[in-house]
């Protein structure tokens, strides 16, 4: 049985934890950590764990909670987590990281982004960056992974198999993502109120979001060189889901069936990615609840790009089911285990 500590438990992403853990027949949460809820009910920040979880929250004591438990997971702001890690830490346990901070190899493009400085650059080479599907070996030998973002992984895995087989003009990518409000986060934000979000569609961060250089870094190991790109997220009246439109220059004529087998030569054996049938366009309501990446791409001839649309549940895949699935990775379990969700509807 795998021993779970959670610091940042009662966010959304730590709420999503909580409830694909409890079904984990491998897991067993021992410390629900929340620095805001200490001492309370975890079943009364979540109703819905009401006779489930009968536990209390705790605080985001890491150096305590490395002795009692098998592995963490950090699912807090930015900074926590590399101002909190050390080799003794490390030493006893293995950290899953749902922030930003052991994403980027290179703490200036890490410090200039995040606008903090970061606490602990000397485990940034060393930690494993958590996308299964491309880093699987990886994870499993890994102490320290750093779960990918949301945005990311939809981005990312949209478009990787075609960077990486040289199939797009990397230079002309254009990312245009659609994310549901809890991507925001749990904490009272003016934009994030119903009155302000309902009814209304809006970009943001535009030309500066922090998932910019996360895709362009992966997206370059992939294609073998420097990317820059233009990465634009919306935020929808919604609560879940993301839905990442694609955009590139293609680098030779190619057909449909040529497109889908270089996606099934990356994905085909991928439990959690699925390849959709030509002319079927993926959408967030058929991912919801689920650890799936749903899979789709259209070519136009008249202008010589392919369209490459991706979905995801931004607190599944995008988030905690990421991180349940690398910590399986990490222990030596089935992949999908504790992560057969089949997706909800309605």
């Amino acid at each position: 049985m795998i021993r779970v500590g959670i610091i940042g438990a009662t966010g959304y992403a730590g709420g999503e934890l909580v409830r694909i853990l409890t079904g984990h027949k491998d897991a067993q949460i021992r410390w629900y950590g929340s620095r805001s809820y200490v001492d309370q009910k975890y079943a009364d920040v979540y109703r819905n764990m009401f006779q489930i979880v009968d536990a209390a929250c705790m605080d985001d004591n890491m150096e305590e909670l490395a002795s009692q438990v098998d592995v963490i997971f950090t699912a807090t702001p930015q900074g926590l987590c590399a101002s909190l890690v050390n080799e003794e830490i490390l030493s006893k346990t293995k950290i899953i990281d749902l922030s930003a901070d052991f994403r980027l190899k290179d703490v200036n493009v890490y410090e200039a982004w995040y606008k903090i400085e970061h606490k602990a650059p000397q485990y940034i080479e060393e930690a494993v960056y958590g996308l299964c599907e491309i880093n699987r070996e990886d994870v499993k030998k890994a102490r320290l992974v750093a779960n990918p973002g949301c945005y990311t992984t939809c981005s990312i895995l949209t478009a990787y198999p075609l960077a990486k087989e040289g199939l797009i003009d990397m230079s002309t990518l254009i990312i245009d993502a659609k994310s549901g409000t809890s991507g925001a986060g749990r904490g009272a934000k003016l934009p994030n109120l119903f009155c302000e979000v309902n009814e209304n569609i809006k970009a943001y961060g535009v030309a500066t979001h922090r998932h910019t250089p996360e895709i362009e870094e992966q997206l370059g190991y992939a294609a073998g060189e420097k990317v820059v790109l233009n990465f634009t997220p919306h935020l929808v009246p919604m609560n879940r889901g993301i839905l990442a439109t694609e955009y590139a220059k293609l680098t030779k004529d190619v057909s449909w069936e040529e497109v889908k087998a270089v996606y099934d030569k990356y994905y085909a054996e991928e439990k959690f990615v699925r390849v959709l049938d030509r002319d079927v366009c993926p959408e967030t309501k058929w991912v919801e609840g689920s650890n799936y990446v749903d899979i789709g791409f259209k070519i136009d001839p008249r202008t010589g790009r392919i369209i490459m649309m991706g979905a995801i549940d931004n607190l599944v895949k995008g988030a905690a089911g990421q991180a349940v699935q690398n910590m399986n990775l990490m222990f030596g379990l089935e992949e999908s285990k504790g992560l057969e969700l089949v997706p909800m509807f309605p």
